[in-house]
Parts: structure tokens; sequence; C-alpha cells
């Protein structure tokens, strides 16, 4: 299929932005980012390990010099870029801590420019340039007020957890199946948390509970359990394995230039449950970040 690994990086943008429902829905209801997050890698975890030794689990082996990547890859890759991204929120807008985060293809291209020493397509620079501009006129960054430098550097430090994600799993998808560097990196994720955060101090409640959908959907009244699964499967097992699995077919730098394409997702989800429209100036960003997009994926070839 032509343009496969293009379809399953969008696709993944597409289940991270509809997990964020649940998880949006359980923030407002006060549950602990990090306790979220927790359940959400432990679950995930536990689904992953469950279908690798279903399908063979000869494919979760670590082969040698292959256990630092991937202790890297969860602790960074993957533990990190959530935890970082919610301090950050703690001190800044949403929409800043969004911005900051997704300079993450700016670094991976320097990074591949002038420590791997890779020549890039002037197409590249172009489309990460086009993607990040509209990423600044859909947030509208410039009515937000004050920044706080504690913000910040959490935001920052972000993005470079993300770029190492994206870095990592171009790596070590050369080796292992998606299937089994997402068991793992997920997996050494949740024993990060699992030490950070006692499972045996988990608000339960918050899996009893029921809540509202909100918005259009204000009258449907879901478990809390239901949402934490709807977390788990659509927007963390099926997205990552997607991603890996583009990641693997695309570059580090192509493939997190299309996951730019996530708020525009995130803004018609918005639009769709809670009539929170884009307006003229936000239209106009989705459309500068879709052409970024295209002008990144032209320029694919020259920088694996």
């Amino acid at each position: 299929m032509k343009h496969r690994a293009e379809f399953l990086m969008i696709s993944a943008a597409m289940g991270f932005s509809l997990g964020g429902i649940g998880a949006k829905i359980l923030r407002e209801a006060d549950m602990d980012a990090f306790r979220l997050t927790q359940i959400r890698t432990t679950g995930a975890a536990i689904i992953l390990l469950t279908i690798a030794f279903i399908t063979g689990k000869k494919q979760l082996r670590i082969k040698q010099g292959e256990l630092k990547d991937l202790i890297i890859f969860g602790v960074i890759g993957v533990a990190a870029v959530t935890s970082f991204y919610f301090f950050a929120i703690k001190y800044l807008y949403v929409s800043v801590a969004l911005i900051i985060e997704f300079t993450a293809p700016i670094w991976i291209v320097l990074y591949l420019r002038f420590i791997k020493h890779k020549q890039i397509s002037p197409l590249m620079w172009w489309g990460i340039g086009c993607a990040f501009g509209g990423l600044i006129l859909i947030s509208q960054v410039w009515s937000e007020s004050t920044l706080s430098p504690l913000g910040v550097a959490f935001a920052f430090a972000d993005a470079f957890a993300l770029a190492a994600y994206f870095l990592y799993a171009e790596k070590l998808t050369q080796g292992r199946t998606s299937l089994s560097l997402m068991t793992w990196g997920i997996g050494i994720a949740a024993i990060f948390w699992a030490l950070v955060q006692p499972w045996w101090l988990f608000p339960t409640s918050y899996l009893t509970d029921s809540y509202s959908l909100g918005g259009n959907l204000d009258n449907f009244q879901v478990p809390g359990w239901a949402l934490v699964l709807w977390i788990i499967v659509v927007g963390t097992v099926i997205p990552y394995l997607l991603t890996v699995t583009g990641i693997r077919e695309l570059s580090a730098s192509t493939s997190s230039v299309i996951g730019m394409i996530e708020p525009i997702f995130a803004g018609a989800i918005a639009w769709w449950l809670l009539n929170e429209a884009f307006n003229t100036v936000q239209l106009i960003g989705c459309a500068v970040v879709l052409l970024g997009i295209y002008l990144a994926d032209k320029a694919k070839a020259t920088v694996h």
C-alpha cells in the first residue's frame, strides 16, 4: 500500500487524540495526572505482554548491548515525555507547553545534521518550519500573557524526551518487532511508575465512580473503569504500535513532523464534542501544518 507508513502515523495521532477525551474527563474530576499516567502505562503493558506471549515470547528476548537502549527508551521516551508535560502545564498554558513540546522535530533534525553528519533536504527544513508555524497559529500563543521560566524548562525537557522517543524507536525497530519494542518500552515505564508511586496507595474510587462525557454527550454517564480502558486501548496500545511501525518505514524526523497533526485532530474532536470551533486564524494554521507535513514527507528519503 502506497503511503502506508504515513497512514499509520496519522492514525496513531488520531488514536492519541481520542484517548485524550477520557483523560480530560478524569483530569477534570481531579484525578492526579501521574496516577492517570501510571494506570495507562501499566494497563497497556499488561495487554502488550499478553499479546507478545501469545504471538511468540521469543520476540521479547534482549540482544547483547540492547538493554541500555531499551531502558532509555522506556524511561525517557515513554515515561519522561508524559511526566515533563504534566510538570510543564503546572506552570504554563497547555497551548504554550504543546508548542514547545513540538519543537522535537527541530532537535531531531539538528541532531541528525550536526551529530550524525547526515545531509538534510531543504524540504525537511521547510516542512518543519511550516508545521511549527501552523501550530503557533492554531494555539495562538500570543494571547498568553506571561511565561514561567520553570515551566519553559520542563516543556523543553519534554521536547528533548519526545525527540529521544522517535530517535530510539527508529534505532530499535531495526532489530525487533513493533510489538516487542513497545512491550519493553511501556513495560519499563510501568515499572518506573510503580517505584515512584506505590500501587497500594492508588485512589481506586476513580474507577468505580461514573462521569458525564460532557458537551453534546452530556447526558451519557460512563464508569471510570471504562474511561481508563478506553485510554489504555484506544489512546495508548493501538497508537503506540502504529507509531513505531510507521517510524520503521519512515524516519524519526519525518514521523515526528507527521505527529504534529495531533492538535488538529484534538481540535476537531473538541468541535464535535464541545462545539469549540476553530476560528479563521486557526483554520489557516491547520492548512499550514498539513503543508508542512506534505513537505516533510516529500523529503523523507534524504534523512534515513
